[in-house]
């Protein structure tokens, strides 16, 4: 039933059909509200100075961008940076440094999959997990990072930071619910707006290809995929966004599909690695312009001399 419903969701924000474009025209009302309600609450966000370079990477629809992998690329040319998000789906709550420079101190069921991808691409970070993202900044401040990069942070209008937003463009341009967008970039609010094919290109390594495969994804928009197939899929199977497997169901698949080996991206291959199953890797990278990461590096080295002129100061 779960996935049916994520296949809906999926099709009606993304690819509707004619009832699904009719739905949302007769929810906009309610789109209406949700929007002003959404921008009261960024109107009267005070926001402030945490005395760190802070980095948002988000997008401001539902569903998944490319977020994850492009905060692996621009954090991994700092040599103290510190992840923070929130750990959808994690199994666990309050604040947890998921790595620091001892290692990884929890399992992915307590750090949710998107923290552990982090935490195994990105060996010289920190990664904190919390509910609460101020805590998490103060904490990271404390553990002397030179850098902070809040995973999908557009909407913590409270907080100093660099915005970067990766344009999805979907064909539907409603506000939730009638349509994908969580927010808008509001007119006095800037945004460095990222551009697929321009400002980040994506690269694809495979490992442990198999002669037949079963493509299994717990991802928001699997169709994003599709592009980056290997010979040999024989078939697909799409669960919930940050779901986690059970080792039965898995067997279950590999069985009926007849395939030797199940195909997965990283964010999966996180949570499956430990059950000995036939694996196959699709792991998704990007190549990242130099203008998006001069612009960065610009944002951090001007804030940490402001910092260093306000210590000295004192």
């Amino acid at each position: 039933m779960k996935q049916r419903i994520a296949a809906w969701v999926e099709r009606y924000f993304y690819a509707p059909s004619l009832s699904d474009r009719l739905l949302s025209y007769l929810l906009y009302p309610l789109s209406l509200v949700y929007c002003c309600i959404v921008w009261i609450r960024y109107k009267i966000s005070k926001e402030s100075d945490f005395h760190i370079p802070i980095v948002s990477v988000g997008n401001i629809t539902v569903g998944g961008s490319g977020k994850t992998p492009l905060v692996c690329a621009l954090s991994s040319t700092f040599t103290t940076p510190c992840i923070v998000l929130r750990g959808y789906g994690r199994q666990s709550s309050g604040l947890i440094v998921v790595r620091d420079s001892n290692g990884i101190h929890c399992s992915v069921k307590e750090s949710g999959d998107e923290a552990m991808i982090y935490a195994r691409k990105l060996p010289s970070s920190i990664v904190i997990i919390s509910e609460n993202r101020v805590h998490a900044i103060k904490k990271a401040r404390d553990m002397k990072c030179e850098v902070v990069f809040l995973d999908d942070g557009y909407s913590k209008h409270n907080i100093k930071k660099y915005d970067i937003l990766i344009d999805v463009a979907p064909s539907n341009s409603f506000c939730l619910p009638s349509g994908p967008f969580r927010e808008r970039l509001w007119r006095d609010k800037t945004a460095y707006i990222a551009h697929e094919g321009t400002t980040f290109k994506r690269i694809v390594r495979y490992k442990d290809l198999s002669s037949t495969m079963v493509l299994v994804t717990a991802i928001a928009r699997p169709d994003r995929l599709q592009p980056y197939l290997p010979k040999g899929v024989i078939g697909h199977y799409c669960f919930p966004d940050h779901y986690f497997f059970q080792k039965e169901e898995l067997e279950t698949i590999l069985h009926k599909s007849g395939a030797s080996s199940l195909l997965v991206t990283y964010k999966d291959y996180v949570k499956l690695s430990g059950f000995n199953l036939p694996l196959s890797l699709m792991d998704l990278d990007l190549e990242v312009s130099q203008d998006l990461k001069a612009s960065v590096h610009t944002y951090v080295n001007d804030l940490k001399r402001a910092c260093s002129l306000d210590h000295t100061r004192l």
